[in-house]
């Protein structure tokens, strides 16, 4: 899958060091695998939700949600937030 973008990712990780290689092993299993429906997403992440049109993926046990705009026909994948648990559960990133 073609990840845009990864600035997000590496702004999060600077700022949350504790999550840095969740994060990592998130982008490295997405980078490499081509999903074609959220069945076969959920293989590898067991974890993620839809909410909307969008996908929640929780990421280092619940540190971190990683909300992402899926295009499986093209292989893209947007990233929207990545963002702190509580800073999830306040519903900015909704709007």
């Amino acid at each position: 899958m073609h990840i845009i973008t990864r600035k997000r990712l590496i702004e999060f990780t600077k700022k949350h060091p504790d999550c840095s290689s969740a994060i990592e092993s998130w982008y490295r299993i997405v980078k490499r695998t081509d999903f074609n429906s959220f069945a076969e997403l959920r293989q590898a992440f067991p974890g993620a939700d839809k909410v909307d049109n969008l996908t929640v993926f929780n990421i280092g046990g619940n540190k971190a949600r990683l909300i992402a705009a899926i295009h499986y026909n093209t292989r893209r994948i947007y990233i929207r937030h990545v963002l702190t648990h509580k800073e999830y559960d306040r519903g900015y990133w909704r709007k």
